[in-house]
């Protein structure tokens, strides 16, 4: 069981969505902090959040995790102010719209440079600071398009996978070794966060209603709160679960995969088709 009371984890991305919520709920759970996004002026405010309501070495760091150099130097600042750092979260990530035909591959590149190498360089970084600790937990968010695979999402869902295997292979490489560092990754279903609405478009795709679309059918089937999602992440770090499902629907995508796994996307494209139309409804 890692303990979160006493601890001190670096998150990414933690100045809006999933990352803040985090923070907010570490901080309130006993936690010191190093918070990092390039989004300096949202740290600030969650950090100033922090210091109002909870007692807590909260540090913040501007980082584009895209940036492997910038990782690097977060990795080492980070410990520094924490020398008690055991907690990693690789939250960091963004989202493009278009099929592939409409993606450069300049943008493709883009997304895996935040989604996975930020995510892989991020645990290298950081683990042999946390290999130090008595006992630590690295977490890597993947996302449900890490287990199934929508059209218009293949470079999203490409690196969504790859957190996955890259996750679970070392997750197995840290057991056998008999580390004391234990790793989650995290698939979240539907989760109301900016996302979707922060996205890049494809430089192919010229229906500038799609983006619109995109957006409200999002809003619409994205139920689970940051909030409740970070609750979730916590719980799955104090019971060191390997693997961490966030919202109904990620459970209910899961479980159809395994069932339906070449097949499962007739069934969704349905009920998504349902959805969309209870949205041009209201």
């Amino acid at each position: 069981m890692t303990a979160i009371n006493g601890s001190a984890a670096a998150v990414t991305g933690a100045a809006s969505g999933i990352g803040r919520a985090l923070a907010l709920e570490l901080a309130a759970r006993g936690c010191d902090l190093a918070l990092a996004d390039r989004d300096e002026a949202g740290l600030q405010q969650v950090a100033a959040e922090i210091a109002k309501a909870h007692q807590r070495k909260v540090s913040t760091h501007r980082v584009d995790v895209g940036e492997p150099g910038q990782i690097a130097e977060f990795a080492e600042a980070a410990s520094a102010a924490h020398p008690r750092l055991n907690i990693v979260i690789n939250n960091a990530g963004v989202a493009l719209l278009g099929q592939f035909s409409e993606i450069e591959q300049a943008q493709m590149d883009w997304l895996f440079n935040i989604n996975f190498w930020g995510t892989v360089h991020g645990t290298r970084a950081f683990l042999p600071i946390l290999a130090k600790q008595r006992e630590a937990h690295i977490v890597n968010l993947s996302s449900i398009f890490g287990i199934i695979a929508p059209p218009g999402q293949t470079a999203y869902s490409a690196a969504k996978f790859a957190v996955r295997g890259f996750s679970e292979s070392l997750r197995h490489e840290l057991a056998m070794a008999n580390s004391s560092v234990r790793l989650s990754v995290v698939h979240p279903g539907g989760v109301a966060t900016s996302i979707v609405r922060n996205s890049r478009t494809g430089a192919g795709v010229t229906d500038n209603a799609r983006r619109a679309q995109s957006i409200d059918r999002f809003d619409a089937v994205a139920k689970t709160t940051p909030p409740a999602a970070a609750q979730r992440i916590i719980l799955g770090i104090e019971k060191n679960q390997p693997r961490i499902l966030i919202g109904n629907d990620a459970w209910y995508m899961d479980l159809l995969q395994r069932f339906r796994p070449a097949t499962y996307w007739a069934v969704l494209a349905k009920r998504l088709e349902k959805a969309a139309n209870a949205v041009k409804v209201s």
